[in-house]
């Protein structure tokens, strides 16, 4: 059966987390930028696999001064890593539309076997007759497993920031005819 490559649609996809701030509520940011391919011969793309990169420059928390924080030493360390990796291992089908995505994500200098929960959306053509597919794509990460975190805590000696990240992404693909 022939692969089929398909490319990320940024205009239509998202990358945000989310985390504990004060462990009293969440912060959100996003990544603007990013790129991806899928690659898939079997139409319920059991048989796919994903490679995203995150350009970690572009995060975004509607906060300037946060923002150039977490490209900072103490956090991404964006100069020396700006880019994240996450490359698939497996595409398990659950049921229905719901599947388990395994893979590897890179974030600095650490690479960690993860598993999302994806919903997939299904496929349509868009008014120029280009084949797209949608998944809406959520785990969780642990912030220090991948030596994201600053020494910061409060005068009473608790968290500025919770361990958990909770990340979600929309992505849609756009079918490369030959």
């Amino acid at each position: 059966m022939k692969t089929a490559k398909w490319t990320l649609d940024l205009a239509h996809s998202d990358i945000q987390f989310k985390i504990r701030h004060l462990l009293i509520a969440n912060v959100t940011g996003y990544f603007r930028l990013f790129s991806g391919t899928m690659h898939a011969g079997k139409d319920d793309f059991t048989d796919a696999d994903f490679k995203l990169t995150i350009d970690v420059y572009s995060v975004d928390t509607n906060n300037e001064q946060r923002d150039e924080h977490l490209k900072s030493a103490d956090f991404f360390n964006a100069d020396s890593y700006p880019e994240m990796q996450f490359v698939s291992k497996a595409f398990n089908h659950i049921d229905g539309d719901k599947y388990d995505l395994k893979g590897d994500l890179t974030v600095k200098d650490v690479t960690k076997e993860v598993i999302f929960k994806v919903l997939f959306g299904g496929e349509a053509r868009d008014g120029f007759g280009n084949m797209r597919a949608g998944f809406d794509i959520s785990g969780e990460i642990n912030r220090n497993d991948f030596n994201i975190h600053a020494n910061d805590t409060t005068e009473a000696g608790g968290l500025v920031l919770g361990e958990e990240i909770h990340l979600h992404a929309n992505i849609q693909f756009i079918k490369e005819e030959d």
